[in-house]
C-alpha cells in the first residue's frame, strides 16, 4: 500500500455548513471500501483546548479515551467510524503556539528568529503527519475549522499549500461551500462559491473537489458553471442537499460518487464496492419507528442543543435498537421548583439529568430527581446528574437536610460528594480533572450488571468531585447501592436504587462511547425502561 494520503476539508462563505459531517461521511465511505481512515480537527482559536470554553461559546466538550478535551466534531468522527480518537486528532492554535514557544525557550531553534513561516507552519505540518506515525492509515482527513478568509486560519491554509507542493497527489483539498437560494430571484446563486474559491486561490490553494451545501438540487448546467469558474471538473462538483438527519449524509455522498472522485484523483484503487448495508439498516429503523417515548433532558443549557450533542445522538442510536423514536424534551433546570415540578415534568416517560459544572440550576435538578424517584419514573443521572441523585437521596431519605457537594457548599455538614484528594491542591483549570477512560467493576445481580452483561467495563470521565465513601454504608442500608466501583481507587462509578423500576446514576459519561454500530448499553437499557413505563 502506498504511503498515507492526506485529505483537507476547508469551508467557505459561512460557518456551520457541516465540515465535520462531510469529513466523517467521506471517511465512512472510504472505510466501507476497506480502507483505514482517521480524521483530525484543526481549530484556529488560541485556547489550548475546548476544556475551559463555555458551552455557549463552543457547545459540548468531547473527551477521548486518552483523556483529551476536544472539539465536539470528534464525537461525530467516532460515531460514524466506530473508532476511538485521541489527543492527536484535535489541534488548536493555542497548542501549536504553546509548543513553538516552549521549544524557543529551551533553545531548540538555536537563536533563530521564530516566525509564523517556517516555525508555526512546520509545527502544524508535524501535527498533521503525527497521526500517520501512531498507526498505519491509508487516509488522514483533516478538517480545518473556521471559514476561508478568517485571519486566524491563514497559517493552516499556508501549511496545506506547502504540503500540496511537497507531496503532490498524496494531498487533496475538498472545499465545502454554500449555494444559496434567493426566493426573490427564484434561483440558486453560485457567486458566493466563486468568491470563496477565489479567496482560497489567493492563498495559493486550488481545491480539487467542491461540496456544495444547498437547499435545492443543483442542475447539471449550474454544476458546469461552478466547475468552469472554479477550475474543477464538473464531476468534482458535489451536491450536498439539506436533509432531515446527519446520518443520511454518507448515503447522499455515495450517490454523488464523492468517494469515487477522491480515489480517482489520488490514484487509489476502488478496492471493493461501498458497503453501507448495516448503516442503511440503522437508517431504516430510525426512520420507521414502531413506538415513541418522551424523555426529559434536564440541564442548565437546555436552550443550547450542542451542549448535550453526544447525549442526543446516543438516544438516536439506542432508539434504533428498539425501532422507536425518542423525543427529547429539553428542560431548563432553573425553571423547576417544588411547586411546579409535576406540571413541568408531566407526560415524561423518562428523566435524564445532564452533566455540568457549577451551582446554577442545581436545586431544580435535585427537585426533578426527587420527583422521578417518588413517582417511579425511569431515571438516568450522568456525572453531576448522578451526584445530584446522591444529594437528593441523602436529604430526603437519609434525613441529612443540608447534604450537598463541597463544590456547591464547602461548609455542608454532610459532604456526600467531595473533591478528589488528588484535586485539592490544583488551581490550574486546564486538563486537570479526572479525564479519559478508567476501569469499573460491576456488581453482579444489579441493574448495572443487567445493562452491561459483563463484570469489567471501561468508561470515560470528566470531573473533579466523587461520591464520599464515608457514607457508603448509610446509603446501602437506606436502599441506594454502589453497583459499579473503580477497582484501583475504590471510587464509586455507578449508584442505583434496586427497589425502583429503573433508577441509575453513573459518574462517567456513557454518551462519549455510543456509536451507530455500537449503541451504548446504558442508553439502550434506559430507552427500554422508558418504553416499559408507557
Amino acid at each position: 500500500m502506498p504511503s498515507t494520503k492526506y485529505i483537507f476539508v476547508t469551508g467557505g462563505v459561512t460557518s456551520s455548513l457541516g465540515k465535520g459531517i462531510i469529513s466523517a461521511s467521506l471517511a465512512k465511505l472510504l472505510q466501507s471500501r476497506g480502507y483505514s481512515v482517521t480524521i483530525q480537527k484543526l481549530d484556529p482559536y488560541i485556547n489550548v483546548d475546548p476544556g475551559t470554553l463555555n458551552p455557549y461559546e463552543h457547545g459540548e466538550c468531547y473527551v477521548t479515551e486518552d483523556g483529551a478535551e476536544t472539539d465536539l466534531d470528534l464525537g461525530h468522527y467516532e460515531r460514524f467510524l466506530n473508532m476511538p480518537t485521541s489527543q492527536a486528532n484535535n489541534i488548536t492554535t493555542g497548542r501549536i503556539y504553546q509548543s513553538v514557544i516552549e521549544k524557543e525557550r529551551r533553545g531548540d531553534y538555536l537563536g533563530e528568529t521564530v516566525q509564523v513561516i517556517p516555525h508555526i507552519t512546520d509545527e502544524i505540518k508535524y501535527r498533521i503527519k503525527l497521526l500517520a506515525s501512531s498507526g498505519h492509515y491509508d487516509f488522514i482527513i483533516t478538517e480545518i475549522g473556521g471559514t476561508v478568509g478568517d485571519i486566524e486560519s491563514l497559517p493552516y491554509i499556508e501549511a496545506v499549500r506547502q504540503m500540496r507542493w511537497e507531496m503532490g497527489n498524496r494531498c487533496l483539498v475538498v472545499h465545502l461551500t454554500l449555494i444559496p437560494y434567493l426566493a426573490a430571484a427564484g434561483e440558486l446563486k453560485s457567486k458566493p462559491t466563486q468568491h470563496s474559491v477565489k479567496m482560497l486561490l489567493e492563498q495559493g490553494v486550488q481545491p480539487d473537489i467542491l461540496v456544495c451545501r444547498t437547499e435545492r438540487h443543483l442542475s447539471e448546467n449550474l454544476k458546469h458553471k461552478i466547475a468552469l469558474f472554479c477550475n474543477v471538473e464538473p464531476t468534482s462538483v458535489i451536491e450536498s442537499i439539506d436533509t432531515d438527519t446527519i446520518y443520511n449524509v454518507p448515503v447522499l455522498m455515495k450517490a454523488e460518487n464523492l468517494d469515487k472522485v477522491v480515489l480517482r484523483k489520488m490514484n487509489m484503487p476502488e478496492n471493493q464496492e461501498t458497503d453501507l448495508v448495516k448503516w442503511e439498516e440503522f437508517l431504516y429503523r430510525f426512520k420507521n419507528p414502531n413506538d415513541e417515548v418522551t424523555i426529559g433532558l434536564i440541564g442548565k443549557y437546555a436552550e443550547l442543543k450542542d451542549a448535550y450533542k453526544s447525549i442526543s445522538e446516543s438516544f438516536i442510536h439506542a432508539a434504533s435498537v428498539h425501532q422507536c423514536r425518542v423525543k427529547v424534551k429539553m428542560i431548563h433546570s432553573e425553571e423547576i421548583e417544588p411547586g411546579n415540578v409535576k406540571d413541568v415534568l408531566k407526560g415524561l416517560n423518562g428523566i435524564l439529568v445532564a452533566p455540568g459544572f457549577g451551582e446554577r440550576g442545581i436545586e431544580g435538578k435535585i427537585t426533578a430527581i426527587q420527583y422521578a424517584r417518588e413517582e417511579k419514573i425511569p431515571f438516568l443521572g450522568i456525572c453531576l446528574g448522578m451526584q445530584c441523585a446522591v444529594i437528593e437521596f441523602a436529604r430526603n431519605v437519609l434525613g441529612f437536610k443540608d447534604a450537598h457537594s463541597t463544590e456547591m457548599n464547602p461548609r455542608t455538614s454532610h459532604p456526600v460528594i467531595d473533591i478528589m484528594e488528588a484535586q485539592k491542591k490544583i488551581s490550574c483549570k486546564g486538563g486537570t480533572m479526572r479525564l479519559g477512560a478508567y476501569p469499573c467493576e460491576v456488581v453482579e445481580g444489579t441493574k448495572a450488571f443487567d445493562i452491561y452483561g459483563i463484570k469489567s467495563i471501561s468508561e470515560r470521565h470528566r470531573h473533579r468531585y466523587e461520591f464520599n465513601n464515608k457514607y457508603l454504608e448509610d446509603f446501602k442500608k437506606a436502599g441506594m447501592i454502589a453497583s459499579g466501583i473503580n477497582p484501583t481507587d475504590c471510587l464509586v462509578e455507578i449508584m442505583e436504587i434496586p427497589s425502583h423500576p429503573w433508577f441509575v446514576g453513573v459518574q462517567f459519561h456513557p454518551e462519549y462511547k455510543s456509536t451507530v454500530a455500537r449503541p451504548h448499553p446504558v442508553f439502550v437499557a434506559f430507552v427500554k425502561a422508558a418504553l416499559d413505563n408507557k
